[in-house]
């Protein structure tokens, strides 16, 4: 089984589930975490998952704009984020718009603040729509992995992501 988890990450936590995700799915065959920016010049045929993550921003996913704003935010004098190294570039927004249709097995998730779903949004909805309008099976339904107010991610998620991971890749 190939596993390939796509991710966009502004200050780390989405980057982190991404790679417990890949840790899981390795349990049943190859598996690798891949930021969205470098994920253009990849062959999606050839996985037998894709699973596509990101960040929630303004109750859905990135935007330029909001980008923009995470950058902004890393750069205020004494701030606690640290942004990504190309956080900046494409998004998984974007990247979803230029996907050829094709068929296959996929999922979403995202990184959100530790609050009900009403309030925060779900980039993951947005990003398991556009797997499903370019063709693919979504195997499971959306995950949101939580962070605090920082940014950081909560206590047992990494853990959380990494067996739905191993789940994801378990299904067929």
């Amino acid at each position: 089984m190939r596993t390939l988890v796509v991710y966009e990450s502004m200050f780390g936590s989405t980057r982190l589930v991404a790679e417990a995700i890949a840790r899981g799915a390795a349990d049943a065959g190859e598996a690798q975490a891949l930021p969205v920016a470098r994920a253009d010049a990849e062959d999606l045929t050839g996985y037998d998952l894709v699973v596509v993550g990101g960040p929630t921003h303004l109750h859905g996913m990135s935007r330029p704009s909001s980008r923009r704003g995470a950058e902004q935010t890393a750069a205020k004098p004494g701030a606690d984020e640290t942004l990504e190294p190309g956080a900046t570039e494409t998004g998984v927004r974007e990247w979803l718009s230029t996907l050829p249709s094709v068929h296959g097995r996929a999922a979403a998730f995202d990184t959100r603040r530790h609050a009900p779903a009403l309030l925060t949004g779900r980039a993951s909805n947005g990003i398991g729509k556009g797997l499903r309008h370019r063709g693919y099976d979504l195997v499971a339904e959306s995950e949101s992995f939580l962070v605090d107010k920082k940014s950081c991610l909560e206590p047992g998620e990494e853990a959380r992501a990494e067996q739905w991971g191993r789940a994801l890749a378990g299904t067929r």
